[in-house]
């Protein structure tokens, strides 16, 4: 098998690469809605904060039958660096998993990296690969949907005034695409509480959440096409910023959306402000956005607070990521 990097404007490559990637999604994840072209053209140059990744395929004869992908930052945890790997189905087993993963890992190697992790289905025995490549499970996450049709909005009505009322000293402020210069510092402060969430077993450090990476992240969002809404918890008395919850609209099917952040800063929390920014979160899309229906989160699966909002606003649990790490 032919292993070999492409850029975006690899136009065969990169259609292959979205084809090997969806046929294996499908296979593993049937909830999982497919990429496309565009989304994916977007997200290999532009990344999900302006680190852009890198992607390989893997050909047999003028057939591309894997893909992979090697993410890192080069603004903290320099140690470590992510893959990720699809093989299409009717080519598993034969031993292409195994080479494009002794290539990326010699990719990192060679980027100094001395720390590598993964990410698998917790389905279908997928983790016997990473076990076998002597990577240890570190983490696990679940990915829940909305279905927005099924939220009753006198439910989500209710349960916003149940938390404005626990949350006299809070406002919500309501911001559109990119931050504005004046408002990068603080919502940077504010962000970087997205630290606190759990890490379980990974080995990795806190991300360096400043107001160069806030605008990175905008930027790269913007330009892939998202329309961000991002709603913010401000303390009246004092101005400060004390939590977010961020959702992205998909350029190419507004139907669907993503979210994003939403954490609370440690000296804010008690006051019900998680419950108050999702369920004005939903509050906004329902005027401005009625067109999206559905929208996926990710939680740590240790992470019960947020968990537990996110079900009483009819998540539902999709499936369940397993995230894996080993020394280099």
């Amino acid at each position: 098998m032919d292993i070999r990097r492409f850029t975006p404007d690899d136009r065969t490559d990169l259609l292959g690469f979205v084809d090997v990637r969806n046929e294996s999604e499908s296979h593993d994840s049937s909830w999982f809605h497919p990429t496309t072209p565009g989304l994916t053209a977007g997200w290999l140059r532009h990344g999900w904060d302006g680190e852009q990744p890198t992607p390989y395929v893997g050909v047999l004869g003028d057939e591309v039958v894997a893909a992979g992908v090697i993410s890192s930052s080069e603004r903290d945890n320099l140690h470590v660096g992510w893959i990720s790997i699809d093989v299409r189905p009717a080519h598993r087993r034969r031993g292409l998993g195994t080479a494009i993963l002794v290539h990326l890992e010699d990719e990192l190697r060679a980027m100094g990296r001395t720390s590598v992790g993964t990410s698998c289905w917790d389905v279908g025995g997928l983790d016997a690969f990473p076990r076998a490549h002597g990577y240890e499970h570190k983490a696990s996450g679940i990915n829940r949907r909305q279905y927005l049709a099924d939220v009753d909005p006198a439910v989500v009505d209710r349960l916003h005034a149940e938390a404005a009322a626990a949350a006299p000293d809070y406002e919500l402020v309501r911001r559109r695409d990119r931050t504005t210069e004046d408002e990068l510092e603080a919502v940077a402060a504010m962000a970087s509480a997205i630290n606190d969430a759990p890490k379980e077993g990974l080995e990795i450090e806190d991300e360096v959440v400043d107001a160069a990476r806030i605008r990175a992240y905008d930027d790269a969002q913007v330009s892939r096409g998202f329309a961000l809404y991002r709603l913010m918890a401000r303390h009246r008395r004092t101005g400060e910023l004390a939590g977010q919850t961020v959702v992205a609209v998909d350029p190419d099917r507004p139907g669907l959306a993503e979210q994003h952040d939403t954490s609370v800063v440690a000296s804010h929390r008690g006051h019900r402000l998680g419950a108050l920014l999702k369920t004005g979160m939903l509050q906004w899309l329902r005027e401005e956005r009625p067109d999206v229906t559905e929208i996926d989160t990710w939680n740590a699966e240790s992470n019960g607070f947020m968990i537990g909002v996110n079900e009483a606003l009819g998540y539902r649990v999709m499936g369940r990521g397993l995230d894996f790490q080993k020394p280099l």
